[in-house]
């Protein structure tokens, strides 16, 4: 088992592709982090997830935030009201410009839509772009709103490698972020897949590296937009993901083997074959 670094940042995201809240400790179960996307927001029209992966209707979502109180989950709107989420319907649908409600469990086989990142780059975020379906959450059980598996994380390397602040992590939205070692190459986590990954006494297995779209690049609450966070990836880390061709990587998937707390500092050790971690890391 090597150690690969610690952990440096944790974060929940209580409303899907709203701005969520940076955590000192997290709480795994095989479901995911507790209280992570637990809510999201869906289209009356449609019946679809909303979420700013189809930028020209949903992008005004990464100017919200979502925080959990003793009350319960809280919006935050752009212009400074903090709504319950039981109130949060109408003033969203009116920022959206379109009938929403809020839902506080994932439907079977429920789809969101999907904008190509290479058309989002090159015509903006407003161009009509005929968006792609697809099906949430097909590596996690349970009903929270994630992509794919339940947790995900990315490294220091791979967010020094692109370009982006640590600060602006949350671009990729990841749960958790690892502080790597000196002489670590980005996009190590490619090699994890399949791995366990050691968090203090909680144990993942990495599942697929995470595809990204058009949200890394898009304004987060006061950050402009920053196409480079996937030009770079388009150019330097398109990865075969199954069922899906190569597509721009950052990051991993991975679902809870072994249940408990990840805190702030915990280190992060993981539990591949030799040859496999000599791609990852110079040692």
């Amino acid at each position: 088992m090597d150690r690969v670094g610690r952990v440096a940042a944790l974060r929940r995201y209580p409303v899907k592709s709203m701005l969520g809240e940076q955590c000192d400790s997290i709480e795994l179960s095989p479901l995911g982090v507790s209280g992570d996307r637990r809510y999201a927001v869906i289209d009356d029209a449609t019946g679809h997830v909303a979420t700013a992966k189809h930028p020209r209707l949903w992008s005004a979502l990464l100017q919200c935030s979502s925080a959990t109180g003793p009350d319960g989950v809280t919006v935050r709107m752009p212009d400074g009201r903090t709504v319950p989420i039981a109130e949060a319907a109408a003033p969203l649908s009116g920022l959206l410009g379109r009938t929403v409600h809020l839902a506080d469990e994932r439907a079977a086989g429920a789809l969101l839509e999907r904008s190509d990142p290479v058309d989002v780059l090159t015509h903006g975020t407003d161009a009509e772009i005929d968006p792609v379906l697809m099906e949430l959450a097909k590596g996690a059980p349970g009903g929270a709103f994630v992509d794919h598996s339940p947790v995900h994380l990315i490294s220091t390397a791979t967010l020094d490698a692109v370009g982006v602040d640590r600060a602006e992590a949350i671009r990729y939205r990841p749960n958790i972020v690892v502080e790597t070692k000196d002489g670590a190459l980005p996009f190590m986590e490619n090699d994890w897949v399949g791995a366990q990954i050691q968090l203090g006494d909680v144990v993942l297995r990495g599942t697929l590296p995470t595809p990204r779209c058009a949200v890394p690049t898009l304004k987060h609450g006061r950050s402009e937009r920053l196409p480079g966070a996937v030009r770079y990836l388009l150019e330097h880390n398109r990865v075969e993901v199954p069922g899906s061709g190569a597509l721009p990587c950052a990051g991993l998937y991975a679902e809870v083997v072994t249940a408990g707390t990840v805190d702030l500092g915990d280190e992060v050790r993981i539990t591949v074959d030799v040859d496999v971690v000599e791609r990852g890391m110079k040692i």
